[in-house]
C-alpha cells in the first residue's frame, strides 16, 4: 500500500505527506528485517543446541548460551519498540533538566540526573549534544538542554517527563542532615521544518551577554539569545556557544519543539474533554522518588515499579522504568478500547 503511494506520479506534490510515508516505510522495513534476522538466528541456535547436546560438546553449548543471551536482549528490545506506536515516538528529542527550589542541593541533584541520562544514552547508542547549559553557583547545574538522536528517542524518553525527587544525607550540610531535593525533566520531540514551522512575527528575540562560573566563560559580546513565543508565553534561552548564530539556531530548535508539544497537548486535552475523560498531565507532577537514605530505593509513582539498586539507576540503568511505563500505557489503551 505504501509502496504504491511512492510510485504515484504526484507523490511529491505534498512534501509533508511524502516525508511521512517514507518515514513509515523505513520504520516497517527496519522492523521486518530485524524480525526476520532474529527468527533465523533463533532457529539456527535451536538446531545447533540439539547437535551440541547429541555430541556432548560443552564448548559449543557455552557459545550457544552466550549467543542466545544476546538474541534475547534484541528480542526484548524489539518487543519494547512494538509499544511505540504514537506519531512522535520515532523522532529525536530535546531533554531539559531544571532544579527545583533549594539552591545548591537541587542544582547538584540536577547534575546527578544529567549524568544518569547521559550514561543511559551511551548504553543505548544514542548520540547526544549539549545545546545549552548553565552551571550552578557552587555546584551542579541551573539548567541544561540536550539534543538526542537515535531510534525511537522520544518514544523511550517520554517516560521521564515530570518531577524527580531525591532523599539523601546532604554532602553540603556540615550537620549531615537528611535533605529532599527536586528537579523537573522535560522531553520534547524535535520537529522538522517540513512538518511544523513557527511564524517569526509571533517570536520576540532578545540578545544578552552570556555568563559562566568564575567568569572564565563570560562572553564580552551579546551572544546569548532568548526567544519568547508570544501566543503561548513559552520562553527559551541559549548561551552555551560563543556564536550568536549558533545560539539562535539552538534556541529556535528548542522553541519549536516546546511549542509543538504545547499545541499537541492542548489538542489532546480538548479531545479527551469531548470524550468525557481526563488527560493525565505528568509535567509538573512528581513521577519518581530516589531514596539514598535511610535505605536505597528508586520507585516510580505511576507504575509502582521499583528497585533497591539505586546506584545502578543513577549510573543509567533506567530501562526497567521505561519498560514499565510503556507497558502501563499499552494497558491503559487496551482498557479504553
Amino acid at each position: 500500500m505504501l509502496e504504491e503511494k511512492t510510485a504515484s506520479p504526484d507523490f511529491w506534490s505534498d512534501s509533508q505527506e511524502a516525508t511521512r510515508v517514507q518515514r513509515e516505510m523505513k520504520s516497517l522495513k527496519d522492523w521486518i528485517e530485524e524480525w526476520q534476522y532474529l527468527h533465523s538466528e533463533i532457529n539456527d541456535a535451536v538446531e545447533l543446541e540439539e547437535m551440541a547436546r547429541e555430541e556432548k560438546d560443552e564448548v559449543a553449548l557455552k557459545e550457544i548460551v552466550q549467543s542466545v543471551t544476546v538474541l534475547d536482549s534484541r528480542v526484548k528490545a524489539l518487543e519494547l519498540r512494538k509499544m511505540l506506536g504514537e506519531p512522535d515516538d520515532e523522532k529525536p528529542a530535546i531533554l531539559s533538566i531544571h532544579p527545583g527550589a533549594g539552591g545548591t542541593e537541587s542544582q547538584d541533584w540536577s547534575q546527578m540526573l544529567f549524568r544518569m541520562y547521559t550514561r543511559y544514552f551511551e548504553r543505548n547508542n544514542m548520540k547526544y549534544t549539549i545545546i545549552d547549559d548553565e552551571p550552578g553557583d557552587e555546584a551542579g547545574i541551573k539548567s541544561v538542554s540536550i539534543e538526542i538522536n537515535g531510534e525511537y528517542v522520544f518514544g523511550f524518553l517520554k517516560s521521564e517527563i515530570g518531577v524527580h525527587r531525591l532523599v539523601r544525607i546532604s554532602p553540603f550540610d556540615s550537620n549531615a542532615r537528611r535533605h529532599t531535593s527536586f528537579a523537573a525533566v522535560g522531553v520534547y520531540p524535535i520537529v522538522e521544518d517540513v512538518e511544523y514551522d513557527l511564524d517569526e512575527k509571533e517570536i520576540k528575540v532578545d540578545t544578552f551577554r552570556a555568563s559562566g562560573a568564575g567568569g572564565q566563560h563570560v562572553n564580552k559580546t551579546d551572544s546569548a539569545v532568548r526567544m519568547t513565543h508570544l501566543p503561548t508565553g513559552i520562553v527559551v534561552s541559549c548561551q552555551s556557544q560563543r556564536s550568536q548564530h549558533k545560539n539562535r539556531s539552538s534556541a529556535m530548535k528548542m522553541l519549536k519543539a516546546r511549542v509543538y508539544q504545547k499545541y499537541k497537548q492542548d489538542d489532546e486535552e480538548k479531545e479527551a474533554s469531548k470524550q468525557g475523560t481526563k488527560l493525565k498531565i505528568e509535567w509538573g507532577s512528581q513521577i519518581r522518588s530516589y531514596f539514598l537514605h535511610p535505605y536505597n530505593l528508586v520507585k516510580d509513582l505511576r507504575t509502582k515499579y521499583e528497585t533497591s539498586n539505586a546506584k545502578a539507576v543513577l549510573d543509567g540503568d533506567i530501562e526497567g522504568f521505561i519498560q514499565a511505563y510503556l507497558l502501563s500505557k499499552v494497558e491503559e489503551a487496551g482498557e479504553i478500547t
